[in-house]
């Protein structure tokens, strides 16, 4: 999706497709820096490959050095991990992948679901170090794809381009003068919109139940207090200033009050729940289909 004319750059990176529009053809030097980039951030946080510095937490307790972007992740997750009263966690991989969505896609679960280990008990983060004192799968998909758009957005930027869409499979990143018209996918059919947005200059992101979901009520969004997919909420959209955040709290929504969130951040909502009916914040500039 990109405004007409304009030219895109399609790749597929940490396991999704990437759309890298701008209104000249990108730079052999960009282009590669920018597969660079994702090929780095993948071999440092995946839990899905065995040589990411993640993987190595997950075979024995220790103590990894990530790239110095880790700490915003770590402030963003601590004040999340807070305000969800541990629903919204880093620590949800083991779970997931007994839930059976592991390294392996094997998508057949191994036992009941369990509750994540609590941060305090197993984990210190302090900016780019983590140091585990048991074998943990620790999973940023929460926040990482966003925080991947917004480096990309900086590659961009380093490289003299100020208008451009970074869209990694839905989660946007906008920059230029002429806003970009969104359609909001239908949480229960990818072929039709509920509604439309208008993007320009900051971040959309989304985050569905029905995204990465396998089995009879088993999907990707998890609580972290309980294990348990949730089946209130079915799909959330965010727009904030950054990707990351926008990310970070379209899966914050799944599991905690809008005015909670907004007391610490600054962002418009849409909110889809299970029995049909959704909710939206006053900022949030869209219009949805009856």
């Amino acid at each position: 999706m990109a405004h007409t004319g304009w030219s895109v750059f399609s790749f597929d990176g940490i396991g999704t497709a990437w759309e890298i529009s701008t209104p000249e053809d990108l730079p052999g030097h960009v282009r590669a820096g920018l597969l660079g980039l994702v090929e780095d951030y993948d071999r440092s946080y995946s839990r899905f490959r065995d040589d990411s510095l993640i993987a190595g937490l997950a075979r024995n307790p220790g103590t990894v050095t990530l790239p110095a972007g880790a700490g915003e992740l770590e402030q963003l997750f601590r004040k999340l991990y807070r305000l969800s009263n541990g629903a919204m966690t880093p620590l949800i991989g083991d779970s997931l992948e007994r839930l059976g969505y592991g390294h392996d896609y094997a998508l057949r679960p191994a036992g009941h679901p369990v509750p994540a280990r609590r941060w305090e008990d197993v984990l210190e983060w302090k900016g780019s170090e983590i140091s585990t004192s048991v074998p943990l799968v620790l999973d940023i998909g929460a926040a990482g794809k966003g925080q991947l758009v917004d480096l990309a957005a900086a590659v961009l930027r380093g490289a003299g381009i100020t208008e451009f869409l970074v869209d990694a499979s839905g989660d946007m990143l906008h920059s230029g003068r002429d806003p970009l018209r969104v359609a909001l996918e239908h949480p229960y059919d990818p072929a039709q919109a509920i509604g439309v947005v208008e993007l320009r200059d900051g971040a959309l992101c989304a985050s569905a139940a029905n995204r990465r979901a396998w089995g009879d009520g088993l999907h990707h969004v998890l609580d972290g207090a309980t294990g348990r997919p949730i089946q209130t909420v079915v799909a959330t959209w965010t727009m904030a200033a950054t990707a990351m955040e926008a990310d970070a709290l379209a899966t914050a929504l799944f599991m905690v009050e809008p005015e909670v969130l907004a007391e610490e951040f600054e962002f418009s909502w849409l909110k889809v729940y299970s029995d049909g009916h959704a909710e939206y914040s006053a900022g949030f500039e869209g219009t949805l289909f009856s």
